[in-house]
């Protein structure tokens, strides 16, 4: 089988003098769930966009099972936008095999694809329902079937989660840890970092276009050189090649340069008071980015 890796290599773009995207390079791999994150108007959609020839790069390439990704390549490409794609007008099973026609299913492999994804979803109620009736939940649940139905070997998401109920959540993560199961790659946007810290086997964070940080999630959180210190006494931290990333009260993180030996720093901290906590730090996706982001340079 055709290794089916989703590939950005260099990939540029431009929109008049904005730079969106800046020789953005990575790739999803079969089976894998990536997680691509950054603050609004980064780059995340525009990346998408392109991966499905709604856009053309300026320069660079996306490749999909090695090639250049052609019309008859992006039906077999699973794409769920953030605005809501959807008429509102018809009914959730006549858009829903309507669409799967579109990916050239059969009259009745769609049909049977739409009552099947529908039951799913927790839709099956309200198949004959509009879509403009139904809540902005039901509509992401909708528009997650419209992605699925036709059985894609690659699956593009742009803020899937987004207005779900917690009930949803469950059910969408278990879709997409299915399809991955299955040998899919999954690439899917969101602002919610509790869950791509959750649920991603590797995590890319875009800022103003440029890639500036793609690995595990455990690797992504391991400081090795960051340590937490709670002492129960008045301390100053900043002892030398030691610096004060972040205090609140008796607490800190502290990075140590390479030649700092931790237990100098713990022998400091018990002078100064007792210590109730002191352990290798390890902060959320959602510290990470804040930190990535916010950097010297970084623009919102």
């Amino acid at each position: 089988m055709t290794d089916s890796t989703l590939q950005f290599d260099g990939t540029t773009k431009r929109y008049g003098e904005v730079l969106a995207l800046d020789d953005l390079s990575f790739e999803v791999r079969p089976g894998e769930i990536f997680g691509f994150v950054g603050s609004n108007g980064a780059g995340k959609t525009t990346a998408m966009r392109i991966a499905l020839g709604v856009l053309s790069a300026d320069a660079g390439t996306v490749r999909w099972r090695g090639e250049p990704i052609t019309l008859e390549m992006a039906r077999r490409i699973g794409y769920m936008p953030e605005e809501r794609g959807l008429y509102p007008k018809m009914s959730v099973a006549d858009q829903l095999e309507y669409l799967a026609r579109l990916h050239g299913m059969s009259r009745a492999d769609a049909r049977a694809a739409t009552v099947e994804w529908t039951d799913r979803l927790g839709l099956t109620e309200r198949r004959r329902s509009e879509v403009g009736a139904l809540s902005l939940g039901n509509q992401q649940r909708v528009q997650l079937a419209a992605a699925l139905l036709h059985g894609p070997e690659l699956l593009v998401l742009d803020e899937p989660f987004s207005g779900l109920d917690p009930v949803a959540v469950d059910v969408m993560s278990s879709v997409l840890a299915e399809r991955a199961a299955a040998g899919v790659p999954v690439l899917f946007s969101s602002h919610q970092l509790d869950l791509v810290q959750r649920l991603c086997d590797r995590v890319g964070i875009i800022r103003s276009g440029r890639l500036v940080a793609c690995d595990t999630v455990d690797a992504l959180r391991s400081t090795e050189r960051q340590l937490t210190v709670d002492v129960r006494g008045p301390w100053d931290p900043a002892l030398p090649g030691v610096r004060v990333v972040h205090s609140e009260g008796t607490r800190h993180v502290l990075e140590l340069a390479d030649d700092v030996d931790d237990q100098d720093v713990l022998r400091a901290a018990l002078a100064a008071g007792p210590v109730t906590e002191f352990r290798p730090n390890r902060p959320t996706l959602t510290e990470l980015f804040r930190t990535v982001v916010t950097d010297e340079g970084a623009t919102s």
